[in-house]
């Protein structure tokens, strides 16, 4: 799995699932979201709104509760975001594409992530 960040003026780097993680609530406050939050601060230090998905780890209450609380002064609740919107999700058709053009296929996962980085931020980086 693989999660990302992308607003209108840039995209964050690729965050990389660890293979045997379940991605609870837990797992997403204390792993991803706090590099999920750098990254949008990166790249826009003026403010900006955090909205995710509809994914479970992201509508759990500690989560909701986290990015209330402590993580984004801007933060569109669950109970807020349009269903099923493809626009919340820009970064896969782009990961996609970039699959189905490598020829040969990746035989491992280092080699998949590797392809899927291609053109991607380095950290510290503003683009």
């Amino acid at each position: 799995m693989v999660s990302d960040d992308v607003c209108f003026c840039g995209k964050g780097r690729l965050h990389f699932v660890d293979e045997s993680a379940k991605v609870d609530s837990a797992y997403y406050v204390g792993r991803l979201l706090p590099t999920l939050v750098d990254d949008c601060t990166r790249l826009l230090p003026s403010g900006y709104i955090f909205q995710q998905d509809g994914a479970p780890a992201h509508t759990a209450r500690a989560t909701q509760n986290c990015m209330l609380q402590t993580n984004c002064s801007d933060f569109t609740a669950k109970d807020l975001w349009p269903p099923n919107s493809p626009d919340l999700n820009p970064c896969l058709g782009a990961m996609l594409e970039a699959y189905h053009k490598r020829h040969p296929k990746q035989k491992t996962i280092a080699e998949l992530k590797e392809v899927l980085q291609v053109g991607q931020p380095t950290p510290g980086t503003n683009r």
